[in-house]
């Protein structure tokens, strides 16, 4: 059962992201503050729902959010600042985005930066324990997973429909044959013979 305050203020949000570990496009992260008595029997993290619930979850979580955002770290900047630090930057941007001001924020992992002058705590798999996390993780992998499919139209060999830009063996086996495109992280190690790699 995933809580639903770790602070105590009403006006705590939950952030979180997606997209750290892919090959190609953004890191998106969301923030979330929702009311005292929100609940939803599929609401958990995101990794753990389906695509579908996924997709049931997001338009519920925007109408009873007391206030969301989402933001898009767009992978040259992922390359020039690092991931984490894109992770960090786009939570702070979709906090920024909030149309009203949290008291208090809870993140989900172990790093994060002071954002203001407002308290926080990092929480490890902090989007299987709080409901704002959890709402916040959603709204980054579905905000995350429709971009990817949008880009998919233009780049379709590497079928970042299904992949959304992961390592996987078919996406690391297209960008072997095709080499790498505008959306994809010039820091990362695209293949294992990176050096082979014509960028």
């Amino acid at each position: 059962m995933l809580k639903s305050n770790y602070s105590g203020y009403r006006l705590e949000a939950g952030t979180d992201e997606a997209g750290r570990g892919c090959l190609s496009g953004p890191v998106v992260a969301a923030a979330v503050i929702l009311p005292k008595d929100f609940s939803h029997p599929l609401l958990n993290d995101s990794k753990q729902l389906s695509e579908k619930n996924r997709e049931i979850l997001k338009p519920i979580i925007e109408e009873q959010a007391i206030a969301f955002a989402v933001s898009f770290i767009y992978q040259d900047e992922v390359d020039e600042l690092n991931v984490l630090q894109a992770s960090i930057t786009g939570m702070h941007r979709a906090i920024d985005g909030l149309k009203i001001p949290p008291k208090f924020i809870i993140v989900d992992g172990n790093k994060f930066r002071n954002y203001k002058e407002i308290p926080h705590e990092t929480i490890v798999k902090g989007d299987a324990k709080f409901l704002s996390i959890a709402a916040a993780s959603v709204l980054a992998k579905t905000y995350r997973d429709a971009y990817m499919k949008k880009i998919h139209q233009e780049f379709t060999m590497y079928n970042w429909q299904k992949n959304k830009g992961y390592p996987t063996k078919e996406h690391r086996a297209a960008i072997r044959e095709f080499g790498a495109t505008i959306h994809h992280r010039k820091t990362f190690k695209l293949l294992p013979e990176q050096l082979k790699l014509k960028l």
